[in-house]
């Protein structure tokens, strides 16, 4: 496996480490999907249409995949059929969902990761920025002979760059992986954590799971549950027949449902109908909703949007959708652009005095990395299909205040990350101490175990040690010594490798290869010293530190009453990764 990926992969692992304890997620697979009649990891009963599904560990996926080898099975959630009050040989494909609490998208706010979204089984996707994985990378393309359809069972997000409503010209567009189908590494060699579904692979036709609906980084199951029904149509380029779950339930496949408690039944009445997002404007049943995220405002019945943001302050609710291949809609004029709209658009309701009476484009596709009609097609006559949607922030750290979250900043390369824990290398310091004084390597029965060798106290020896980074572009490395003998002076050397203790003075010195020192240091009585910032502190002699070299220091100074009756001696030592 490469560098790449595996770099990749600790950044996915630690961006997951740092999710709220106990945050699970949430998801369903649809009509046709092989893990189908698997046992559930909780029960042990088969998995269903219908059934709204959580990974094995009931957690979030972990940092690890499931297994490298057959996945383990998601667990069942919850029995939606059963809810919802369809009978068993009649069950439903619940093919969007929303807590109602996804994240409200913020005027002028750029935040890589707010969309995570997944794709079908056709999806091709458009080269990004982002290492593998990515849709492009997963997607249906040809390796050899063998063709990749496992984005479909994948979770990914955006990359940002650009508030929305965006056109599709807005942004150099991208996306990267999240959430692995199975956990194991794919055709690319990458591997992240994994749901424990069964990548689609293979040869025509297509086997394995499609990732139909999801919900990331939410709390245990909730209600109210709003969800949508499919359609009763053939898929236009698979060739499979939808269930027409929403016609069994007496609702449009473009209307909004909502179950208010376990059990249910839903609400007879829609939360939100197709028509007031603007679509069945070519008839009833014409469009179906492929994909939700929802913002309740908390106001009972639904809001529409009218103007972009305007849920800011509660007067209306965020709904963002898109529509499934084979939509009366796709093609049709949008009400903010006048552009035609396509499967893999990010839809808000139509906007008031719009350009047309349809839904308006609030995240062109492009922007996303996925391929259309409208502007790059290849290997096919639609764009992809985006068919599973939530809106939720990375949930990571940003230790450099850059306002990007630290694992896009590595996988973007504008953050290095030497050590692959997901941190960025500009917000920590990698280093290790050694060279301790212990019994054994002392040069006179004066050993000191953490530190350097005893000196003329009779009682310590000195150490160093560093503080801030590595980062050659922060130069913010102190080195810093303490226990020295009082009022006197030294110098800290450094030098390209470590060495076997040698005997220097009353202490040992452990730092060898070619050897440089920085100008002295004088001291009081406090008997510490301090140096830095490093970088910018070039030594008397030699080349100046460059990123992704490793240095070792260690510090000597005069010990003229110690020990072994030598009148100088040395601390520990420190080795130091500089990077970026």
């Amino acid at each position: 496996m490469s560098t790449q990926f595996i770099r990749f992969a600790s950044v996915i692992a630690a961006l997951h480490v740092a999710q709220t304890a106990g945050a699970q997620s949430t998801f369903s697979i649809n009509n046709g999907s092989a893990t189908f009649g698997a046992p559930d990891a909780f029960t042990s009963t088969p998995i269903l249409p219908g059934d709204i599904l959580t990974p094995s560990t009931g957690a979030f996926p972990g940092p690890n995949p499931p297994a490298f080898g057959a996945p383990t099975p998601p667990g069942t959630s919850m029995n939606t059929y059963l809810d919802l009050g369809f009978p068993a040989a009649q069950r439903p494909e619940i093919d969007a969902m929303s807590f109602g609490d996804d994240m409200p998208a913020q005027p002028g706010a750029v935040m890589p990761g707010s969309y995570w979204f997944s794709v079908d089984e056709v999806a091709r996707g458009m080269p990004s920025i982002a290492p593998p994985p990515t849709v492009f990378t997963e997607g249906a393309m040809m390796v050899g002979t063998f063709t990749d359809y496992e984005a479909a069972a994948d979770v990914f997000t955006d990359l940002g760059g650009a508030a929305p409503p965006l056109n599709p010209t807005a942004t150099a567009g991208g996306n990267m992986g999240m959430i692995d189908g199975n956990g194991n590494p794919s055709l690319t060699g990458a591997v992240y954590p994994g749901f424990g579904l069964i990548e689609p692979a293979g040869l025509w036709p297509i086997t394995g799971d499609n990732v139909d609906a999801v919900n990331v980084e939410g709390g245990p199951l909730s209600y109210p549950l709003y969800f949508s029904l499919d359609a009763d149509w053939t898929d236009p380029v698979l060739g499979t027949d939808l269930l027409g779950s929403a016609a069994g339930f007496g609702a449009q496949p473009g209307d909004v449902l909502v179950l208010l408690t376990p059990g249910g039944p839903p609400e007879a009445v829609p939360y939100a109908t197709a028509a007031q997002l603007g679509l069945d404007n070519s008839g009833a049943g014409t469009d179906d909703l492929d994909a939700l995220a929802l913002w309740e405002n908390g106001v009972p019945d639904f809001q529409p949007s009218e103007e972009a943001y305007d849920w800011i302050g509660g007067t209306t609710d965020m709904l963002i959708f898109s529509v499934r291949r084979g939509s009366a809609v796709i093609g049709e004029m949008d009400s903010r652009y006048g552009l035609p709209i396509e499967e893999g658009d990010l839809l808000s309701t139509p906007l008031v005095g719009g350009v047309s009476a349809n839904p308006s484009i609030w995240i062109a596709a492009e922007n996303l990395g996925l391929q259309t009609a409208r502007t790059f097609l290849t290997g096919g006559n639609t764009g992809d299909d985006l068919d599973a949607l939530d809106m939720r922030s990375l949930s990571s750290a940003d230790c450099n205040a850059n306002g990007i979250p630290d694992a896009l900043d590595i996988v973007l390369g504008d953050s290095s990350d030497w050590n692959f824990n997901g941190i960025p290398d500009d917000c920590e310091l990698i280093a290790t101490e050694f060279c301790f004084c212990v019994a054994g390597s002392d040069p006179c029965g004066n050993p000191y175990p953490t530190g350097g060798c005893t000196n003329q106290a009779g009682t310590y020896g000195a150490i160093l040690s560093a503080s801030g980074t590595g980062s050659i572009n922060n130069d913010d490395l102190f080195l810093d010594m303490i226990q020295l003998t009082p009022s006197n002076w030294g110098i800290v050397f450094m030098g390209t490798t470590e060495i076997l203790p040698i005997q220097m003075g009353n202490g040992i010195r452990c730092v060898g290869g070619n050897l440089f020192r920085f100008l002295p240091a004088f001291w009081t009585g406090t008997g510490s010293a301090s140096y830095g910032p490093i970088v910018g502190l070039s030594p008397s002699t030699g080349s100046p530190i460059e990123a992704g070299e490793t240095w070792n220091f260690q510090g000597w100074y005069r010990d003229p009453a110690g020990p072994c009756t030598e009148n100088s001696n040395v601390t520990n030592a420190v080795s130091v990764l500089f990077t970026l």
